[in-house]
C-alpha cells in the first residue's frame, strides 16, 4: 500500500528459510516505500521495480544464486554431521524507516520456529539474544556473529547508512519510485549481512546438543 505522506518511508527485507532433513527452502521479498521491489522463490529472484539497468541486475541476480547455492551445500553438510527429522523455521527481518523530521531508525531481527531468536542493536553494533530463557543455541550463534566484521560494524554500516540513503532518495522525489535510480539493489548488498546465516547455521542443529 502506498504510505500517506505523515507515515515514515521504509525499506524492508525479508528472507524466511524453511529446513527439513538437510534440504532447504528460501522465500523472501523486499519492499522501498510500499512498493515490492524485489521478489526471491526458491531459487529464482527477480527485480520487480527497476532500480537497476538490465546489465547490473543480471550480474547481481548470478550473486544471489550462487549465495542460495552456498546456502543449501553448508545446510547438507551440518545435516550430516547432525542430523534432524523435524523442520526448522528461520526468518530474518531487516531494513530502516525515514521519518518526516529525518530522523531513521534501522533493525535487524531474526525468529527461529517463530520465537524471538536473536536482535541487531544497531547503535552498538552488538547481537542480543531475544530467546525466552537460556539456550545453548542461542548463546551459540549470538558467540558466533559477534566475531565477525561483516555481522558487526559492515552490517551497522548498512543499516545505518546504505539502507537510509536509499529512502533519503526516495524521499527527494516526493515519494516515487524512479527507475533512474541510482540506489544500489539491496538483495545484493545484503549478502554480506546475511552470511549470519551461514555462521549462526548451528541454530538448525545444535538445538539441545553441545556447540
Amino acid at each position: 500500500c502506498p504510505t500517506s505522506p505523515a507515515a515514515p518511508l521504509a525499506f524492508t527485507m525479508l528472507q524466511l528459510t524453511r529446513i527439513y532433513m538437510g534440504k532447504s527452502m528460501f522465500w523472501g521479498n523486499a519492499s522501498l516505500n510500499g512498493q515490492l521491489s524485489h521478489l526471491l522463490e526458491e531459487n529464482n529472484v527477480t527485480q520487480v521495480l527497476p532500480l537497476e539497468p538490465p546489465d547490473a541486475w543480471a550480474r547481481r541476480q548470478q550473486v544471489v544464486i550462487a549465495y542460495l547455492k552456498n546456502f543449501r551445500q553448508l545446510v547438507q553438510l551440518f545435516d550430516k554431521e547432525r542430523p534432524t527429522k523435524f523442520t526448522q523455521h528461520l526468518c530474518c527481518h531487516l531494513g530502516c524507516r525515514l521519518y518526516p523530521n529525518g530522523t531513521a531508525q534501522s533493525f535487524y531481527e531474526v525468529t527461529l520456529n517463530r520465537t524471538a531468536f536473536l536482535s541487531f542493536h544497531v547503535p552498538n553494533a552488538t547481537w542480543e539474544r531475544r530467546w525466552p530463557g537460556e539456550l545453548p543455541v542461542a548463546a551459540f550463534a549470538q558467540e558466533q556473529l559477534m566475531k565477525y566484521p561483516i555481522t558487526t560494524q559492515d552490517l551497522q554500516y548498512f543499516l545505518n547508512t546504505t539502507c537510509v540513503s536509499i529512502l533519503q532518495a526516495q524521499s527527494s522525489r516526493t515519494g516515487k519510485v524512479s527507475g533512474r535510480s541510482r540506489t544500489p539493489l539491496v538483495l545484493g548488498l545484503i549478502l554480506g549481512s546475511l552470511v549470519l546465516l551461514g555462521m549462526a547455521l548451528g541454530i538448525f542443529l545444535c538445538t539441545g546438543g553441545s556447540c
